[in-house]
């Protein structure tokens, strides 16, 4: 089971990275915004994500675009997204790609 659960995480991360921060025009996950994808049974996905600010005026369609994303993915049935500033985001929690 906990295979399964990885692999769905896996699956997230990957869709996630569909989704670009409108204004420093990266992926959400290779910006460092994704903090923790969580998978609990049922198919029900935790996201905890933050923006680039606390004042970000894309927050909520970053939240919303997350939420789908998420859903539209096989085996999850549920999404829950948790907005988060703590820690603040800096630019050192960027992936090197």
């Amino acid at each position: 089971m906990d295979e399964e659960k990885e692999a769905l995480k896996a699956t997230i991360r990957d869709a996630l990275r569909m989704i670009v921060d409108p204004e420093i025009g990266g992926s959400l996950v290779d910006l460092g915004l994704i903090y923790d994808i969580a998978v609990e049974e049922g198919g029900i996905a935790r996201i905890t994500m933050t923006t680039t600010t606390r004042g970000c005026p894309a927050s909520s369609f970053l939240k919303e675009a997350v939420e789908r994303c998420v859903s539209d993915v096989p085996g999850i049935e549920h999404t829950h997204v948790r907005l988060t500033y703590e820690p603040p985001w800096t630019p050192q929690m960027m992936v090197e790609t």
